[in-house]
């Protein structure tokens, strides 16, 4: 066998060789060239449509809305005394405390006995009251999402309910 053998495919038995056809320089079909008449291979598949839902918000379920509003008011209030920490410890650390402290010195006079503002606002005293803010906002805001639930629920059954249309991307 020689180096020079184009073929692959040839036998090692020197037997003629056989050729393989051509390629044809068109597609199959009859030679039609105009692209608006060409089939293709392969049909995409059909895109899906978006599908529509009208749907009808005609009640709601006060127990649901009772633990989210719970859960979501107890969040609001730790976020709340977190805040209520960080902001008196900003204030601590760049001296603002310091400062209230010596411009009411020098407004009352030489007679006060020295007025200091961390022995009325001190930390403990600042988180206790946040405390008890953040213990009534989550009553109140459990009580006030529980009330407007039931009264969605009354007017819906006077107008209907809050339509709402849903589609799928």
């Amino acid at each position: 066998m020689s180096s020079t053998n184009p073929s692959p495919r040839s036998s090692s038995g020197g037997g003629p060789r056989v050729k393989t056809p051509a390629r044809p320089a068109q597609r199959p079909g009859g030679g039609q060239s105009t692209s608006g008449n060409r089939q293709p291979l392969v049909k995409p598949a059909p895109k899906a449509k978006a599908r529509k839902a009208r749907l009808l918000v005609s009640k709601i379920d006060p127990w649901s809305v009772l633990k989210m509003a719970f859960l979501l008011s107890v969040a609001l209030g730790v976020v709340t005394v977190v805040a209520a920490i960080v902001l008196w410890t900003v204030l601590d650390l760049t001296g603002i405390f310091d400062r209230v402290n010596t411009l009411l010195g020098e407004i009352a006079g030489s007679e006060s006995g020295g007025f200091d503002l961390r022995d009325f606002a001190s930390l403990g005293q600042v988180v206790s009251f946040a405390t008890i803010i953040a213990v009534v906002n989550v009553l109140l805001l459990t009580a006030l999402s529980m009330l407007a639930a039931v009264l969605y629920n009354i007017a819906s059954t006077l107008v209907g309910g809050i339509g709402v249309t849903l589609t799928d991307d």
